[in-house]
């Protein structure tokens, strides 16, 4: 099911993205198992209590910069190491790709569009993630925690994904350009930046869950983001 509620036209038309952009974690791939032990790891070595997968899946998606200085205080490096030590050595073979994420990417890329990632996993982990499932050729820029000044919801991110693309960022490029993402961050990074919000969620906008932040475009699924593009292709081709 597609909902979209506001769309750039051409006639009746969408008008073709000059980029689209992806979050990592739950857009395209799935690595919660490899998270939640780490984590579980590294809040035992902390001195804290363990927390359900729940729990995890719905509070980690802040950058670790900004996420473990809340949870361990002036000690967050020291928990940041110990995360890293136990991640590193289990998420590459706890890596699964979501359904229809290798398909997304191959229909983006046979349809000329640049493709980028703008995730809140720490830089070189994600691009370890991305390499391992050898989708290194279907990105045009790879730009992870760490990498930008800020990192989402702050727009750093997305401005470093783009800078060098050659696509304008003035009225007629930038906010043309789509940013898929499942969580508020993922919306809240497109509005700061002005690029167009597509949120991935299987049910009706999530009032509850992110506020004002209503996305631009409202997809179920990849498959269904997938069929929005073969649609608009097929438009173009009429």
């Amino acid at each position: 099911m597609i909902w979209i509620t506001w769309t750039i036209l051409v006639g009746n038309n969408l008008k073709r993205p000059p980029a689209v952009l992806f979050d990592w974690d739950d857009t395209l791939i799935d690595n919660w198992e490899s998270i939640h032990s780490a984590l579980n790891k590294t809040l035992t070595a902390m001195g804290h209590e363990t927390w359900p997968i729940e729990r995890t899946r719905k509070q980690v998606r802040q950058s670790m910069r900004n996420s473990f200085p809340q949870l361990f205080g002036d000690k967050w490096e020291t928990a940041a190491d110990i995360f890293y030590d136990h991640i590193k050595a289990d998420h590459l073979q706890t890596l699964k790709r979501l359904p229809h994420a290798r398909e997304i990417l191959v229909t983006l890329n046979d349809f000329g569009l640049p493709v980028g990632i703008v995730s809140n996993k720490t830089g070189y982990l994600l691009r370890a993630e991305v390499a391992y499932l050898g989708w290194d050729n279907f990105f045009t820029a790879i730009v992870g925690a760490g990498d930008a000044a800020q990192d989402k919801p702050e727009p750093d991110p997305i401005y470093l994904c783009l800078n060098g693309s050659g696509i304008d960022s003035n009225e007629s490029g930038w906010p043309h350009v789509w940013f898929v993402g499942d969580a508020p961050s993922d919306l809240e990074c497109a509005n700061k930046a002005g690029v167009t919000s597509v949120l991935l969620c299987k049910k009706p906008y999530p009032v509850e869950e992110f506020g004002d932040l209503e996305p631009k475009i409202h997809v179920e699924n990849l498959k269904s983001l997938e069929s929005l593009f073969m649609n608009l292709k097929q438009t173009l081709l009429n």
